[in-house]
This record gives C-alpha cells, sequence and structure tokens, in this order.
C-alpha cells in the first residue's frame, strides 16, 4: 500500500462573510506555486461558490457524483497544470446543504481514492455548526478557524469550538485573524477568543496568524483570479505565503500520523 502523505485541512468559521473562502483559494494556490500538489475542495455543497472566484463555470460537481456512477476524476477540474486542482460543489440545491450520514459516507467513499494524489486537500466548509459541517471538520488533521476582529465573528466562532469539542471531542484549533488594521489589532482579536476557550471549554486555540485588510482583496474577487497571482507583493498575499509556509511545517511535523493514518481521520466514525 502507498504511503499515505496528504494533509487534511478544513477551513471554517463561524459565520458568513468572514473571508474563509477566499482564504482557502489563496492558501491552496499558494502551496500550489510552491511545488505542492494540492485539491481544493469545495464543501459549501449547497452553496458553492468557489468557482465563482475562480471564475470557471464546471461542467459536473459532486451533486453529479452521487447522482451517477461518475468517477472522481471525472468531476476533479485542473485549474493549473501539474497539481493544482478543484472538486466543485452545486450551488442551489438545498438538499446537499443537509446531507445524512448515509450520503455524506457514500460521497467519501467515491472521493478517497482521488485523495491520495495530492499533498494538500484543502476543504472549504460552509459556515456555522450544521451536522455536515461539524462531521467534515472533526474528520480532516487541521482545522483553520477563520476570524474578524467584530464581535459576532468571535462569538460565533466560539460556539463553534464548542459543539465540536462538546460533540465531536475536538480540541485542536488553528485559527487565522483575517481583516485585522495591524497586529496589535491581529493580537487583540486573537486573546478574546482564546481566553473565553481557555475558562470555558478547557483547552487554548493556537494562533497561526493575520491578514491585512488590503484594498487589493477585494479587487481579486471581482477579478475572479487569486490574490497571489494578481498581486503578490501585496500586504495581504505577504500575510498568506506566511501562513502557507506555518502550514508546510505543520505538514512536517505531522508527518508520522499522517503517514499511519487514513486522510481523513476516522471516517466511518464521523458519519455515524
Amino acid at each position: 500500500m502507498q504511503q499515505n502523505k496528504t494533509l487534511s485541512i478544513s477551513v471554517l468559521s463561524g459565520k458568513g462573510g468572514v473571508g474563509k473562502s477566499n482564504i482557502a483559494l489563496n492558501l491552496g494556490y499558494c502551496m500550489f506555486r510552491g511545488g505542492f500538489p494540492l485539491l481544493l475542495m469545495d464543501c459549501d455543497l449547497g452553496l458553492a461558490n468557489l468557482d465563482v472566484l475562480l471564475g470557471i463555470a464546471p461542467e459536473n460537481n459532486m451533486q453529479n457524483l452521487l447522482d451517477s456512477d461518475m468517477d472522481a476524476r471525472d468531476i476533479a477540474v485542473h485549474i493549473e497544470p501539474g497539481g493544482f486542482d478543484f472538486l466543485p460543489a452545486a450551488s442551489g440545491v438545498p438538499e446537499l446543504v443537509e446531507m445524512d450520514a448515509e450520503l455524506r459516507a457514500m460521497l467519501f467513499r467515491k472521493l478517497t481514492p482521488l485523495f491520495s494524489r495530492y499533498d494538500y486537500l484543502f476543504m472549504d466548509l460552509g459556515a456555522g455548526i450544521t451536522p455536515t459541517v461539524l462531521a467534515f471538520a472533526a474528520m480532516t488533521h487541521v482545522r483553520l478557524v477563520v476570524v474578524t476582529p467584530e464581535p459576532t465573528s468571535l462569538t460565533d466562532s466560539y460556539a463553534l469550538m464548542k459543539v465540536l469539542s462538546t460533540q465531536h471531542g475536538v480540541k485542536d484549533f488553528y485559527v487565522i485573524v483575517n481583516q485585522a488594521e495591524d497586529k496589535k489589532e491581529e493580537d487583540i482579536t486573537f486573546r478574546r477568543l482564546a481566553a473565553a476557550c481557555d475558562r470555558f471549554l478547557g483547552f487554548t486555540p493556537t494562533l497561526l496568524g493575520g491578514i491585512r485588510l488590503d484594498k487589493m482583496v477585494p479587487e481579486s474577487v471581482r477579478r475572479q483570479k487569486p490574490l497571489l497571482k494578481l498581486a503578490p507583493t501585496s500586504p495581504a498575499a505577504q500575510d498568506l505565503f506566511a501562513l502557507a509556509v506555518k502550514l508546510q511545517r505543520l505538514h512536517g511535523t505531522m508527518g508520522q500520523r499522517i503517514a499511519a493514518g487514513p486522510f481523513l481521520t476516522d471516517v466511518a466514525g464521523n458519519f455515524e
């Protein structure tokens, strides 16, 4: 059996509108540019938007995978030659938003053979605490929680981590503070979240880093291009590159654990 090397990373948030999908896209693109084959998976299954950020209109998506005998390799879209691929979700399909355990298990049985082709699997999850979001987040090796300095973002992210902790036993989270004015605001934002987790949940998340406010971020969205491709020297792009370097180091330190286990931890157990 080929040794497993794929690091699965879920990107999640307590509320929408915090830049989660854009961060997943740009971190993935940065990893790819660093020479790592990568699969970006839109896990907001009924309300997809990564295809919009990429400026593409896929012919097939994961709904086709569930409704037919299509192979996962036929669903994957090659964004850049050399290993930057994308698994699109459906849009406007409410039955996919709340998949039951059996349907989720069937989806990942079909997808798992594809995952071994990549060094990284980035899963862009929907916002909130739906059962599908919680199940997907609990399965991955690494969870990146995206927050902004807004109080509602902090309270909703705290609620997300609380539910994952109490219902799935997950207590390891990496926090990305997005849209901070400066390092001081980034630190204050993280400390507020970490203090609440430490006091009421009994664990402290880890700060992966922050991404500064940058006018080129909305510009990249309008142009439907990754920020790292459109404006690689912009402040936010530099911050994203620094986060990607930390994730690469994390991949190295987790190497033995990843090689010993599946691409997604305890898949069957999380779908029961």
